[in-house]
């Protein structure tokens, strides 16, 4: 019998575990299947149920554009760098958060549309995120020059401490800033835009 044809030992989930505990970058969910010779929905359902194993432990499952990999929680973010002895991460400014906030709820999206967004020419502030990794070139826009597209990456997954894009808060309205009659204006300013400074 060829080793191919042994069945593996363990539970399916356990099994992607060690195969992702083994990666060395994000692994795409048909890969898994491949490895593991199941069909795509028996390997979700392994992944749900890795998941919901992980949620108590110092592990989480990180998920963007099809591919999974192993990270460390958020909560134990300091203790790691602690650990490691890292630096602290430079903060970003003003400008590199509203631009990588558009990114991540605009994806895939181009710099002129940014540009449009912010109201300012954004070329230097999405030089230095693609050179951070935060962000990256995933494709080309149909239309004149073909702009590049914009998306997130996985670093910047981990730089927020989000297993998945899905994990962003919800956009409140943005179409009609005026409350309704019957409500009560906002404390201030900040509160109505939906940011809060820290």
């Amino acid at each position: 019998m060829s080793p191919s044809s042994e069945a593996t030992p363990g539970p399916l989930d356990a099994q992607l575990e060690a195969l992702l505990f083994a990666a060395s970058e994000p692994v795409p969910v048909e890969r898994l299947a491949q490895a593991t010779e199941h069909d795509l929905t028996q390997v979700e359902a392994a992944l749900l149920m890795l998941e919901e194993r992980l949620a108590a432990r110092g592990l989480r499952l990180q998920r963007l554009r099809g591919r999974v990999r192993l990270v460390t929680a958020p909560e134990y973010g300091p203790l790691v760098a602690r650990f490691l002895n890292l630096e602290a991460t430079a903060r970003l400014s003003r400008a590199a958060l509203e631009t990588l906030a558009i990114i991540a709820y605009r994806q895939p999206i181009t710099r002129p549309q940014i540009e449009a967004i912010r109201g300012v020419n954004s070329d230097g502030v999405v030089r230095s995120l693609a050179e951070k990794g935060l962000i990256a070139e995933v494709g080309r826009a149909e239309g004149p020059g073909r702009p590049i597209l914009y998306a997130v990456t996985e670093s910047f997954l981990q730089h927020f401490g989000l297993t998945s894009i899905d994990d962003l808060p919800p956009l409140e309205a943005w179409d009609d800033p005026t409350p309704p009659d019957d409500a009560a204006p906002p404390p201030d300013p900040a509160a109505a835009t939906g940011f809060v400074a820290e």
